[in-house]
């Protein structure tokens, strides 16, 4: 059985954006499901639009997506001499021609087609005429002039093109750059690329493309359209909606493969089945699940798919995740056991990563103060000091603080004070987190230690005691 090979051709003329990461997935898990091959290739003959800062901005992102290639990355500019070569392999079989009309000459000919009702396109004037090379000249390929052209798409059916309207299309400029739709088929000619999996909006190449093919003798690859991605109110997705870089979504704590399975599911399927992990999209996808409809991008469903992420992972995978976001706001965390006894205390509410460090802060504050206003004068009152000094010489008899150990110091609070444990809690909350909403009472003194606590406790208590006089 042939190796499958994918691949993704950006071009560097910006960030990856989600249609086009969308696109570099679907061909990277077709080629890890059959045991293929992924090429990633940079469409960089656009020299004016093209930036090494895009290249760079590519390659982030495909790496934060964890979507390795096996060859490449190619870049075409770096293929300039094999073009040539394709280009005379054309010429030399008469499937393409010199044509030294002038842009202004090819306009008055489309004008004239639409004048009289028909494709604007180059009229053929040049293309039994046998011209040298000039420095003026183009080179067109000759099209056929009768019968169709059929793009067998596995996607989207069958889609056929009539002869009739085709172009003699330009394959090479006047000043010797050779085109995108002629570098696009020798380079996949060349690699190897028997599956070419890309939006929509390439469908009307194709047919030049399998055209292309054909001159050079090639057999055709097979042909995929996805649908394109939309926004919420089912137009072309942009900026409003969320077509931001790729990266901008790790920057906001999404998770590798939150954003992946969200990606899947942007026109793919498997049942009713919304959450996968990486491996599960490995071994289920298949193209005859793509669908012909747009995909429709939605930020509030990604932000609960990465929470449930978020929750499926552990620890251990979310630590050096997080840790950039911590150092981000200042806090001095470092990969250990606290860090990790912190996160088991947030995971299951977070919904990002940026939530998450953002309901770290009091664990890595020296001082809690100054308290949230409201909590501070309906918990941290006068008669709270002594409550507080209570528990903190319990906590002070213990040799640590699990939940278990910590459960009989506030019993023996409540039996000295008669106060429930509620009363207990909240103005406890307080005093070491300077707010009113945290992870469990036990969960978060257990994880901030008896040192951080009792210090805690005792700042509170001054604070009470300097308030009241």
């Amino acid at each position: 059985m042939e190796t499958i090979v994918t691949r993704f051709p950006p071009s560097p003329t910006g960030y990856l954006h989600v249609g086009g990461a969308r696109t570099a997935l679907f061909n990277w898990l077709y080629a890890r499901q059959n045991n293929g091959k992924f090429v990633l290739r940079i469409e960089d003959t656009d020299t004016v639009r093209s930036t090494q800062a895009s290249v760079d901005a590519i390659f982030e992102a495909m790496r934060w997506l964890e979507l390795d290639w096996d060859e490449g990355p190619y870049f075409q500019t770096q293929r300039f001499d094999l073009y040539r070569e394709y280009l005379q392999k054309l010429l030399d079989s008469g499937d393409a021609y010199y044509c030294t009309c002038t842009q202004q000459e090819v306009e008055a000919m489309r004008q004239k087609a639409m004048a009289e009702g028909s494709k604007p396109k180059y009229d053929g004037r040049c293309r039994e005429r046998g011209l040298p090379k000039s420095d003026n000249a183009v080179i067109r390929f000759k099209s056929p002039l009768v019968g169709t052209t059929v793009v067998e798409d596995v996607i989207k059916g069958n889609i056929v093109f009539q002869n009739t309207e085709q172009d003699d299309f330009v394959v090479c400029r006047s000043d010797g750059a050779p085109t995108y739709n002629f570098v696009v088929v020798v380079d996949d000619i060349t690699m190897g690329i028997n599956t070419v999996i890309r939006g929509d909006d390439h469908v009307m190449n194709t047919p030049k493309q399998i055209l292309l093919y054909r001159a050079l003798q090639s057999p055709l690859p097979v042909f995929g359209h996805v649908p394109m991605v939309l926004g919420k109110d089912k137009t072309r997705l942009s900026k409003r909606h969320g077509a931001m870089s790729v990266t901008a979504y790790r920057d906001m704590g999404y998770l590798p493969d939150a954003f992946i399975n969200y990606l899947a599911r942007l026109g793919w399927s498997h049942g009713d089945q919304e959450f996968f992990t990486r491996q599960e999209l490995v071994e289920k996808f298949s193209l005859k699940n793509i669908g012909k409809s747009a995909g429709v991008f939605d930020t509030d469903k990604l932000t609960a798919l990465n929470a449930d992420h978020i929750r499926a992972a552990s620890v251990r995978q979310l630590a050096p995740r997080v840790l950039p976001f911590l150092r981000g706001k200042g806090h001095d965390a470092a990969d250990d056991d606290y860090l990790a006894g912190v996160i088991g205390t947030l995971h299951t509410r977070s919904k990002t990563l940026v939530e998450m460090a953002d309901g770290a802060h009091f664990y890595y504050r020296e001082d809690v103060r100054p308290y949230d206003g409201k909590a501070a004068k309906k918990f941290l009152k006068p008669e709270t000091a002594r409550v507080l000094t209570l528990l903190a010489e319990q906590f002070e008899k213990l040799a640590d603080l699990a939940e278990k150990t910590q459960e009989g110091a506030f019993k023996r609070v409540m039996d000295q004070t008669g106060l429930g444990f509620g009363k207990i809690a909240q103005p406890v909350r307080v005093a070491l987190t300077g707010t009113t909403v945290s992870p469990g009472i036990f969960e978060l003194i257990e994880v901030l230690g008896k040192a951080r606590v009792l210090n805690r406790l005792k700042a509170a208590v001054d604070f009470i005691e300097s308030a009241g006089s």
